[in-house]
């Protein structure tokens, strides 16, 4: 039987206009409802910023460093710490928005300026939301009236753009998250003090992508090729991109987002 989670933050969330978005991040949460927060994200205009804190203070501020430190006082393997805070930075920016590329064929911005964390009382990150809900999604997406060409005339208000393709919107991706991604790994790299190299983190955001591409399908029934060629298609960006997601050593991981 399943049990329906009535999480705290998400019951406390205000939203006053339902977006595109929203109605989004619910089928999302809705294909794992005992565990709300692991699909999905937050609109940061709909909640209370206790414990929220923007992603790209990483790079401006000493959160990271306290969060290492925090792990690595609990253990004596430094790379063991890296690598875990790596599979974390991969899945806030790309991890959680495969599930809704793969399933619907939209996805949320992941630039840096756009994502927010939230942490639990130990200082962990728990949650992730966005600052700007604008969907990118597919011609044919539902929203439009299935037909490519047709446009709403509030989807602007509506916060939802339509690109031209999937390789336009899997690329599209790809370039945020990489641009997201490229200065986290760095700063987590001298934090650290090299105890893993960069491109062992990006193996990690390889091994996100295949993760969920193939989890989504089991959960939702929905189609296993769509989802295994899009999430392909954004590893295969990546890589255009200089991002050395491929290989024989990539690393796995446990899942480092508690809920």
């Amino acid at each position: 039987m399943t049990v329906v989670v009535d999480d705290p933050l998400i019951a406390r969330m205000s939203i006053r206009r339902t977006l595109p978005l929203h109605e989004s991040s619910r089928r999302l949460r809705d294909l794992y409802p005992e565990c709300p927060r692991v699909y999905g994200v937050a609109v940061m205009g709909d909640l209370s910023r206790r414990r929220w804190w923007p992603l790209a203070e990483i790079l401006t501020t000493d959160r990271l460093q306290t969060m290492f430190d925090a792990a690595a006082a609990e253990t004596d393997s430094r790379a063991a710490v890296t690598q875990q805070l790596a599979a974390t930075l991969a899945h806030v920016v790309v991890g959680r928005v495969i599930p809704l590329l793969a399933l619907e064929g939209r996805a949320w911005d992941t630039g840096l300026e756009n994502l927010w964390v939230h942490v639990d009382s130990e200082g962990a990150i728990d949650w992730v939301g966005v600052v700007d809900p604008t969907l990118r999604a597919l011609p044919e997406d539902p929203y439009f009236g299935g037909r490519p060409g047709m446009r709403r005339r509030r989807a602007a208000q509506d916060r939802i753009v339509a690109l031209p393709s999937e390789a336009a919107l899997t690329t599209w991706v790809a370039h945020r998250s990489h641009r997201a991604l490229e200065p986290l790994f760095e700063t987590l790299h001298a934090v650290s003090a090299g105890a893993i190299s960069v491109s062992a983190m990006w193996h990690l955001v390889g091994g996100a992508v295949v993760s969920a591409s193939t989890q989504v399908p089991l959960l939702a029934g929905s189609s296993e090729l769509t989802s295994m060629r899009r999430g392909q298609a954004v590893l295969d960006a990546l890589v255009g991109f200089g991002a050395p997601v491929r290989g024989a050593g990539r690393a796995t991981s446990t899942k480092v987002l508690q809920n």
